[in-house]
């Protein structure tokens, strides 16, 4: 059975509430769709040079403290914004090398990769406590690389969507019932592919069409606090944005609009690390 749990929220207070930054910049292009053409490179720069200061202007008019989840080729490549992103006081999470897919690496490959995100990290002052697959997904190996490294929480897995848990392997047979390993000392904290701005929002030619009115987004995203609010005790809502995606005009407007509503309606704005420490086992 499923270890889950709730969080331990501060009096008055009905969700708890990450707003994730993924801030891939140039490395997701390249890693996971292999289009590193100028243009593709151009949105990632727009992503760390003119989204990124946005989002931090916007998280510091709200006191908000969130979690940025940076590729290490993020850190090497637009070093200075993820030192501002740092010194005001966010949380940083590993978030692979050049947002590799993890699925078919081999065990090496992967630890490279770990230790490769790991001292690009450093070189700015992170030692993280917490992990998101570039591709919220998992090889067979991530689990115990986790362990290995002495990650406390890992948020890349659906498992729940609004408590976090402690995931499982799990042995796969098509012809019998699927076998699941012993629950990971890695707390999960769950995340959505519908509280994701990325595959709603971005236009890739030819592979997928992106452009959704903000209001459809913005609705969904609000009816999903709202359930939690009102039908979730100790909830999180774990919110995934990229600030080449969100931090464009039309859409950092639509994510302040939220952060109000949500505001005033119960949420306790918390990195992915104070979640972690607020959890209680059920």
């Amino acid at each position: 059975m499923q270890k889950s749990g709730k969080i331990r929220l501060p009096k008055g207070k009905k969700v708890a509430v990450n707003i994730g930054c993924d801030f891939d910049a140039q490395s997701i292009w390249d890693g996971s769709f292999n289009l590193t053409s100028p243009a593709y490179m151009a949105r990632g720069e727009f992503g760390a040079e003119v989204a990124a200061p946005r989002l931090l202007k916007l998280f510091e008019k709200y006191d908000i403290k969130t979690t940025w989840c940076i590729p290490g080729h993020t850190v090497d490549t637009f070093t200075d914004i993820c030192k501002e992103v740092v010194a005001t006081g966010h949380e940083v999470a590993h978030h692979g090398y050049v947002h590799e897919n993890p699925t078919n690496l081999s065990f090496e490959e992967e630890e490279k990769v770990m230790q490769m995100g790991l001292e690009s990290l450093a070189k700015i002052g992170v030692t993280p406590r917490g992990y998101r697959s570039p591709y919220w997904d998992f090889s067979p190996n991530t689990l115990s690389i986790l362990e290995k490294y002495g990650f406390k929480y890992d948020s890349s897995l659906m498992g729940n969507d609004l408590h976090p848990y402690y995931p499982r392997t799990v042995e796969v047979h098509s012809d019998k019932a699927n076998k699941f390993g012993a629950n990971s000392s890695v707390l999960e904290i769950p995340v959505s592919w519908y509280l994701d701005d990325f595959p709603q929002m971005e236009y890739i030619t030819g592979g997928q069409e992106g452009m959704r009115p903000v209001e459809d987004i913005y609705n969904r995203w609000a009816s999903i606090f709202d359930y939690a609010a009102n039908n979730e005790e100790g909830a999180c809502y774990v919110l995934t944005t990229h600030p080449q995606t969100i931090g464009r005009a039309h859409t950092i407007q639509m994510l302040e609009k939220l952060i109000k509503y949500m505001e005033e309606n119960g949420a306790w704005f918390a990195t992915l690390g104070e979640i972690y420490d607020a959890f209680e086992e059920s």
